[in-house]
Formats: C-alpha cells, sequence, structure tokens
C-alpha cells in the first residue's frame, strides 16, 4: 500500500466553484476573464465588422457615444477607417493563443528539467542551474528582440523566443518543490518499499508539486502576453495583416492625443486581461494551499 502524504495538497473537501464563490477578487478574475476570452473563441460568429476592411472616408471616427461617432463602429476607427472593436476581439486572440502556447512550451520544458535536477543532483544538477543563472543574467527583452530579428515574425517564432527565456522559471522552482518534497516521510516510506522511479513521480512527487507549478504558470501567462505586446509594439512581434494589442498600441500611439481611442481601447483590454489573469492566479494559490484557511 502507498503511504502518501496530504499536507501539501490542496484542500479537496472545497469545490472549486464553491470555493470561487466565497472569493470575490477570484470570481471577479474569471468573469473579466470570460468577458475577453468569449469573444475572442468566437469572433467569426459575431455581428461585429470585418477588422480588416479599410474605409477612407471613415478615418478616426471617434466612439458612437462622442460627436460624429457611429452606432456601427462603437469604439470608433483608425486611421484606415478599420473597427476598432473588431480589431480589439482578433487582436486578444493573437495574444491568447501566444500567452498559452508559449507558458505550455515552457512549463513543459521547466517541469521536465526541474525534476531531472532535482531528482538526480549531482553534477546535472549543476550543469542545469549554471545554465539557468546564465540566461536570468541575460536581459530578457534584449536577448528576445535579438532571436526575433533572427527568427522572424509570426506567431510561432514568437512563442518560440518568449518560451527560450521563460523555461528557466519553472525550473528553478519545480527543482526547488521536488527537493522539498523527496526528503519528506512519505517519499522515504515509498523508497524503503522499493517503488520504482515512474509511479514514484507519479504517484508522490507530481501530486505535490502541481498546485506550485500550476499557480507560477497562471500567472505567468499575464506576463508573456505583456510581453508578445511589447515586442508588437516595437515592431518584432506580430505583423500585419494578423493583429495583436501591442501592434494597435504602436499604431495609435501618434494620434493619441487627437484620436485617443486608436491605443486607449486595446490598453484598456491588455490591462483587463492581465488584471484578471492575477486575480485568478491568486484565487488558485489560495485553493491550492491547504496552508491557507
Amino acid at each position: 500500500m502507498s503511504v502518501v502524504s496530504e499536507e501539501f495538497r490542496p484542500d479537496l473537501r472545497r469545490g472549486p466553484l464553491s470555493a470561487l464563490l466565497r472569493n470575490p477578487a477570484g470570481l471577479t478574475g474569471v468573469v473579466l476573464l470570460a468577458l475577453i476570452v468569449l469573444p475572442t473563441i468566437f469572433a467569426d460568429f459575431l455581428p461585429i465588422a470585418d477588422p480588416a476592411r479599410r474605409s477612407l472616408a471613415q478615418r478616426f471616427l471617434p466612439p458612437m457615444w462622442l460627436d460624429r461617432g457611429v452606432f456601427a463602429h462603437p469604439l470608433g476607427t483608425d486611421g484606415q477607417g478599420r473597427d476598432i472593436l473588431a480589431r480589439i476581439v482578433y487582436g486578444g486572440r493573437s495574444s491568447l493563443i501566444v500567452g498559452l502556447a508559449a507558458v505550455a512550451l515552457s512549463g513543459l520544458t521547466g517541469l521536465l528539467l526541474g525534476m531531472i535536477a532535482g531528482l538526480r543532483g549531482g553534477i546535472i544538477d549543476v550543469v542545469l542551474m549554471r545554465i539557468v543563472d546564465a540566461i536570468l543574467a541575460i536581459p530578457t527583452m534584449l536577448f528576445m528582440l535579438v532571436v526575433a530579428m533572427v527568427a522572424g515574425s509570426g506567431i510561432l517564432p514568437l512563442v518560440v523566443v518568449i518560451a527560450a527565456t521563460n523555461w528557466v522559471i519553472y525550473t528553478r522552482i519545480v527543482r526547488a518543490e521536488v527537493m522539498r518534497v523527496k526528503d519528506l516521510d512519505f517519499v522515504a516510506a515509498a523508497r524503503i518499499s522499493r517503488v520504482s522511479i515512474l509511479p514514484l513521480i507519479v504517484r508522490h512527487i507530481l501530486p505535490n508539486i502541481l498546485p506550485a507549478f500550476v499557480v507560477v504558470a497562471t500567472l505567468n501567462i499575464g506576463t508573456v502576453i505583456l510581453t508578445e505586446s511589447a515586442l508588437s509594439f516595437l515592431g518584432f512581434g506580430i505583423q500585419p495583416p494578423q493583429i495583436s494589442w501591442g501592434q494597435m498600441l504602436s499604431e495609435g500611439r501618434e494620434t493619441l492625443a487627437t484620436s485617443w481611442w486608436v491605443s486607449t481601447f486595446p490598453g484598456i483590454a491588455l490591462t483587463l486581461t492581465v488584471l484578471s489573469i492575477i486575480l485568478l492566479g491568486d484565487w488558485l494559490r489560495d485553493y491550492l494551499d491547504p496552508r491557507l484557511p
């Protein structure tokens, strides 16, 4: 019979839905995120304008509640007459795809390398940690700009560029969690019982390190979205005809004084997305940590 400690596992007696309903901040984050994510998923079925359609006669139309605003373009238009609301919805799709894909790639890489370093120790641990330290010492944005110039633009190169710098975060956290868990009594008991390495990892180590990993990954999605927006703003991220919030911010920066809506509304969408992810991550941390009330 396997020996598993419940000390570091989430309190499964509380359902996630009931725990979420008792947490106003977490619930706010989920609602905000749903209001942003669902339109991007179902954008093709929504009654919104074509985000690529240009109309020189409708350049810089203000939001519909201001003078010259029209109902057909509720958030106004940009310098090429393209609908701001439609571009925000479709741009959110690109930003969320990059965020989720980059976190998945870097998270799985960091999880694997962190477990190897924590379990094996010795020279493997030393070499991996020195590589991590070396990458952390490099200015992240400068490194990504250089790699982006070499790799080119587009969603896939952008995911690879961001993941190439983010895996070190997960490696350090997973390694620290593995080294903590592997010295606990229930892991020692499993080793004495001659449990092989794969069942030991799956049954005893992974369940006890996943809460910290999930929280970090959730919070990191917001960071990655901001990074993608920064690269696109600088012209090294997603390129036209694809749309991203950072690209929209860049396009509207020169007319901010006269046509503030071109940059303001994409900026609000970006801010609310990151804020909702932070609130969700904070709730996950509270829910998955059994040491908190």
